[in-house]
């Protein structure tokens, strides 16, 4: 019996019609003996964990002209890898990026395991990455399901289940549609379908090579799927930054905690985030300053949404005369070296609002 999907179809649409993105191997590529690279593989697939392919594109070109190979990633400074990884967000995956290309290389001779089991035990390979790295790298039989191919699934089956409840049933439905011919093909062309034809709103039907076949296009509602549950409100918190600037244009940065929220990274110096309660003020008014200076509230407030809360921050400015000292656990980073500093985008953000410019190009 003819399966409801047929993968052969799928791969002939993505023979035509797939995207081309910098860490790809394409099929003709591929046909005229072009490898590969696991390390690209695994490069873009931490990369894009909680990011779009526009926002990657530019970092991972920029970290595979710095670092060409897992070796040459292993011996980087952990310093230099956290600022290159900068306004990508979720900054464990960069500290787990590190310590996997050290482990691949101590541990395995420079070379990625081939199999789902043996990448699931580096640092910061769960489930989904390894049979990634597994399907594309290797062209392992491994079913590989990200957020476009839970949407795809979801549709072509009109799973009812609420996710994120119904992950299991997607994962498992993925699983029949698998094919042994070509699988790393395959996860690409899921991948593109659900990106580039089912997307979110308004998804191209018509151009669907499964449309046909198709449950949800069948109900006539194929936008109702994948069904979530209702969204629960996040938090707000709140606190002060403190932004000071020396009379030859430093900026007074430290460095935050290894551990929890944005670990590592570069901040300006600041009170903690507390939880705002309703009709409370924004900002921290206990909130002591890194050093003398007359300091003045900067007009506004800075907003940044995280997965779990909503920030707001009061944003204090200072001028400093060029001979003070930076505080015990605080550096003065050149005019011409904050852009380049370890800075999460919640953190450029306070810059800009107190005057200072952290844009940086990718591409240098």
């Amino acid at each position: 019996m003819m399966p409801a999907f047929p993968a052969a179809i799928l791969l002939a649409w993505y023979d035509r019609h797939h995207r081309r993105l910098p860490w790809r191997v394409s099929p003709a590529d591929a046909r005229a003996g072009e490898l590969v690279d696991p390390y690209r593989v695994w490069l873009s697939e931490i990369m894009l964990q909680q990011t779009t392919v526009a926002a990657v594109k530019s970092y991972f070109e920029a970290f595979t002209a710095r670092w060409p190979s897992v070796a040459a990633l292993a011996a980087a400074d952990e310093a230099e890898v956290m600022k290159a990884w900068a306004g990508l967000g979720y900054y464990s995956r960069a500290r787990n990026l590190l310590a996997c290309a050290r482990t691949v290389v101590a541990d395995h001779g420079g070379r990625f395991p081939e199999s789902e089991e043996g990448l699931r035990g580096l640092p910061g390979v769960g489930l989904y990455t390894a049979a990634a790295i597994a399907a594309i790298a290797f062209d392992r039989p491994a079913t590989v399901v990200d957020g476009n191919v839970e949407r795809v699934v979801a549709r072509l089956f009109a799973v009812a289940t609420e996710m994120p409840a119904g992950k299991p049933d997607l994962r498992r439905l993925a699983a029949t549609l698998t094919p042994r011919t070509r699988p790393g093909d395959f996860a690409q062309a899921m991948m593109d379908l659900g990106a580039t034809v089912c997307t979110p709103k308004k998804p191209a039907c018509s151009l669907c090579p499964w449309a046909e076949g198709c449950a949800a296009r069948a109900l006539g509602a194929p936008e109702t799927f994948p069904r979530r549950a209702a969204k629960t409100v996040r938090p707000t918190r709140t606190g002060t930054a403190f932004v000071a600037i020396r009379a030859d244009g430093a900026v007074l940065l430290r460095r935050r905690p290894p551990k929890g929220l944005l670990g590592g990274m570069t901040e300006p110096p600041g009170s903690s985030w507390t939880e705002l309660r309703p009709g409370g003020a924004v900002g921290d008014p206990a909130a002591h300053p890194p050093l003398p200076a007359a300091w003045k509230r900067v007009a506004g407030e800075v907003e940044h949404t995280f997965t779990h809360f909503h920030l707001r921050l009061v944003v204090m400015r200072a001028e400093a005369a060029a001979a003070t000292p930076a505080p015990d656990g605080h550096w003065w980073s050149p005019a011409r070296e904050v852009a380049g500093e370890a800075l999460p985008t919640v953190f450029r953000k306070v810059l800009a609002a107190a005057g200072v410019d952290t844009s940086v190009s990718r591409n240098r």
